[in-house]
C-alpha cells in the first residue's frame, strides 16, 4: 500500500522551481500532448510515452548533460532517471492530473550489488479508477520495459529484491527528494561522470 505524504491532494498538482510547468516551453508541449486526447487515461499514456520514449536516459544515450528542473530536461532532452520523472510530472500536473514521485533502492549493477542507488519514478493519480498507479519513465532498453497498464499490474523498469538489500519505498511524495535535487543542481559536480559517483544511497532525512 502506497502513502501520500503528504495526504492533501492538491499538493500533488503544484508548481515548483523544479516542477516548473509555468515555463512556457512546458505549457506549450502540455498542451500539444493533450489536444491529442480524449480522454484523462489516454492523456496519461501518450504524455507517459512520451518522457519514456523521447526524452533520452542519460546514461543509455551516453550523455555528459545533468539536468534537474523540468523545463531544463524538456530543453536538453535528456535526463537521469530523477530528472525524467521531475518533467513527467511538470507535463501531467500542467493538464490538471496529480502526480507524485516514488523512490527505490536498487543494487547498482544488478540486484546482487552491494552499492545500493536511489532509483525514481512517479505515481498518478487515476481520476476514473479513484487510485493512485506508479509509472517508470527513466526509458526502456534490453531488459528494461515499462508500461503504462492502468487497469493491469504495474510493469516498472526494474523488479526490487528485498532479500538482496534493496528497497521499494511504499511513499508518494508530492515534492522530490531534496538529496535528488541538491545533487542534481550542485554546481559542482557538474557533469554526468562527477555526478554519477555520488548517486543518492537512500532517501533524504
Amino acid at each position: 500500500m502506497m502513502h501520500q505524504i503528504p495526504p492533501a491532494p492538491q499538493a500533488y498538482l503544484g508548481k515548483s522551481d523544479i516542477i516548473d510547468f509555468h515555463c512556457p516551453a512546458v505549457r506549450t508541449k502540455a498542451a500539444s500532448l493533450a489536444a491529442q486526447c480524449t480522454s484523462e487515461l489516454e492523456l496519461i499514456e501518450i504524455t507517459y510515452a512520451f518522457v519514456r520514449d523521447d526524452i533520452a536516459h542519460s546514461i543509455d544515450c551516453g550523455g555528459t548533460a545533468v539536468t534537474c528542473r523540468a523545463s531544463d530536461v524538456l530543453r536538453v532532452g535528456e535526463g537521469l532517471c530523477y530528472a525524467k520523472a521531475h518533467l513527467l510530472a511538470a507535463l501531467l500536473r500542467a493538464n490538471g492530473i496529480a502526480t507524485g514521485f516514488c523512490y527505490q533502492l536498487l543494487g547498482l549493477a544488478d540486484e546482487h550489488d552491494p552499492q545500493h542507488v536511489l532509483h525514481g519514478l512517479n505515481a498518478v493519480w487515476l481520476t476514473d479508477l479513484q487510485q493512485w498507479r506508479r509509472l517508470d519513465a527513466r526509458g526502456n532498453k534490453p531488459g528494461v520495459n515499462a508500461q503504462f497498464l492502468p487497469c493491469g499490474a504495474e510493469r516498472l523498469a526494474f523488479t526490487v529484491h528485498p532479500q538482496f538489500g534493496e528497497v521499494d519505498y511504499p511513499y508518494i511524495f508530492a515534492e522530490p527528494d531534496p538529496g535528488v535535487v541538491a545533487l542534481l543542481l550542485a554546481p559542482i559536480p557538474s557533469t554526468l561522470d562527477q555526478v554519477l559517483p555520488r548517486l543518492p544511497q537512500g532517501l533524504a532525512p
